[in-house]
């Protein structure tokens, strides 16, 4: 190789489609993202409504009720006094998305989801008007709940299907210079370039005005 001759860029060898998310990716990774905000201690599950248009219109995770406090409710999987189970208090992520919607309805959307619905949540799902399911996983083991979350979702013909991807995992980066950024100091105190000059500027302009 010349001298002169540029370095090779970073994962150059990656093809034009590893470069960026295709659709159903970047859906599901805002559900995956999304789960991140869930304080549940033994499974954190996001999901996304999409419209026609590929535009979100809904978010959502597995969390407690608006106005009870997470620290002061029961997150117990399974425990001898049943009051005391989570599912009892738990909103599930499909609910919060149609919740949290921005449009008018989501007749008609798909709804990107981390976990299977359960059958409360393919009950919601069927007359919020959802036309498709997408999820990134689901439990194996045949209980009550999935085989009637399964047969409902059937019968009112909703389409769903695992979410088939090339990818196993994708990176997110919060480091500024990672998009190009220059590291600005994290000392408070240190003003930024021409910050100083704007304040005297400023303050002889409030002397004039006095």
């Amino acid at each position: 190789m010349a001298d002169n001759q540029p370095p090779a860029p970073e994962n150059s060898n990656q093809t034009e489609e590893e470069k960026y998310l295709k659709w159903e990716d970047y859906f599901m990774a805002v559900a995956v993202l999304s789960s991140k905000r869930s304080k549940d201690p033994k499974t954190q599950v996001g999901a996304c409504i999409v419209n026609q248009d590929k535009r979100i219109v809904g978010t959502g995770y597995n969390g407690m009720p608006n106005g009870c406090p997470d620290d002061e409710m029961s997150w117990l999987h399974k425990d001898e006094n049943e009051v005391d189970h989570k599912h009892l208090y738990v909103c599930h992520a499909e609910m919060n998305a149609i919740m949290n919607k921005n449009s008018a309805d989501v007749k008609g959307c798909t709804m990107y989801v981390t976990l299977f619905p359960c059958n409360e949540c393919a009950k919601i799902i069927i007359q919020a008007g959802l036309s498709k399911i997408v999820y990134l996983s689901k439990k194996e083991n045949d209980t009550s709940e999935r085989i009637a979350a399964e047969r409902l979702l059937q019968r009112s013909g909703i389409a769903y299907r695992r979410l088939e991807s090339k990818r196993t995992e994708i990176k997110i980066s919060l480091t500024a210079k990672d998009y190009g950024a220059k590291q600005q100091s994290e000392n408070p105190n240190v003003l930024a370039p021409g910050a100083s000059q704007r304040e005297e500027e400023s303050d002889e302009v409030e002397a004039e005005d006095e």
